[in-house]
């Protein structure tokens, strides 16, 4: 069946339909990981975005229960060079498209993915429209230009969780699964700040040792301060973090009375909270493949990035510096305060998809704890 992908530009590409037909619309990234798009689809960091994939080949292993990210699939629609419908994965139990029809993505495949991702490259990332029932490219254009823009849009409430709750399972481990955490294992209370966390992060976190407990993203600091924890974590999510006043004011209250990590948007949250200011980049960075550097050990690591906007270390002033920083285009990755058990990056340590080169960041997260306590 045929489809069209229209841009807000006036760009308009060819291609085919796979997955749930119909029309979408979203903010048009291009991921350059060449494995993971089961991740990359149930991320719900990707919410109010279609997906470009940059590899060639997408399907190859169908779709398995184990390796996904939340409890369902956030993205606008997905795009592709090829789709391979006959998969080969011994943990597989269906197709890329017949996951797709049946959590109603729309998908586009055979166009021209590397053309289209230069095009974002040099134009930067915006809105666009997948359709399969509407080709006349006047009335594409009218529709996707009326999509608001993803500046100014608070979209990690919408994707967290309605109320807290204890999270125990640990990493996946080859013949066991992903396996229940003993309790005493268990020795850092930790509160995790719910934006659209993704669940290896959480099981990260309890491979490290932590006691998490999950909350919504607009749970009061005062009840989080009465829980008693060792740490708070904020997660990564979708959406720009400026309009988030509540959440940032929130995060605040924590500021010199707990130990603070974030992640992603959690990180960018902080940084305002911190009185710092974010940007908007032009197409963002998104992949399993991008180096950074710890500016502590001067060690480059290759990262798993998913984001669209960044903090400014130059507005935080003198409180806090820079920790992180991605070689590629010299954009904020980690900040750590001078003075207070804060940090924060803005890369996905727990990878999934990608590199283990930043597993450490929750052992160090750990660390902080233990010598705030003592």
């Amino acid at each position: 069946m045929k489809a069209v992908l229209a841009l807000a530009d006036g760009r308009i590409f060819a291609g085919k339909s796979f997955g749930a037909t119909g029309e979408a619309t979203g903010e048009v990234v291009f991921n350059t990981a060449m494995t993971g798009y089961q991740e990359v689809l149930t991320d719900p960091s990707y919410r109010g975005q279609m997906v470009t994939m940059t590899y060639t080949q997408i399907g190859n292993t169908g779709i398995n229960p184990e390796d996904i990210e939340s409890k369902q699939l956030y993205l606008s629609g997905f795009i592709v060079k090829e789709y391979h419908d006959c998969y080969s994965n011994w943990r597989a139990t269906m197709s890329l498209d017949s996951y797709l029809k049946e959590n109603g993505v729309v998908g586009i495949q055979r166009l021209d993915t590397r053309a289209l991702t230069r095009h974002l490259r040099d134009k930067g990332a915006q809105n666009g429209i997948i359709s399969t029932v509407d080709f006349d490219p006047e009335s594409l254009l009218r529709k996707v230009r009326s999509v608001p823009s993803m500046a100014g849009l608070d979209l990690a409430t919408g994707v967290s969780c309605e109320k807290p709750y204890h999270w125990t399972e640990r990493l996946w481990e080859l013949g066991e699964g992903y396996l229940q955490a003993v309790p005493a294992e268990l020795k850092y209370k930790v509160v995790a700040y719910d934006f659209g966390i993704k669940y290896n992060i959480l099981r990260c976190l309890v491979s490290a040792g932590c006691d998490v407990t999950v909350v919504p993203a607009a749970f009061p600091a005062e009840e989080a301060l009465a829980m008693n924890p060792d740490g708070i974590f904020l997660s990564n999510g979708p959406g720009d973090p400026e309009p988030m006043t509540a959440v940032i004011e929130n995060i605040r209250k924590f500021v010199g009375k707990k130990p603070i990590f974030g992640i992603c948007l959690g990180h960018q949250l902080l940084g305002l909270a911190l009185g710092g200011r974010t940007m908007k980049l032009k197409f963002g960075n998104h992949g399993s493949n991008l180096p950074v550097m710890d500016l502590a050990t001067r060690k480059v690591e290759i990262t798993a990035q998913n984001h669209g906007f960044s903090v400014d270390i130059a507005s935080l002033g003198h409180a806090c510096e820079l920790a992180h920083e991605n070689l590629n285009d010299q954009t904020v990755e980690g900040m750590s305060h001078k003075e207070l058990p804060i940090f924060s990056v803005q890369h996905h340590p727990e990878a999934s998809p990608g590199p283990h080169d930043s597993h450490y960041l929750f052992g160090r997260f750990v660390e902080m704890m233990e010598k705030n306590r003592g």
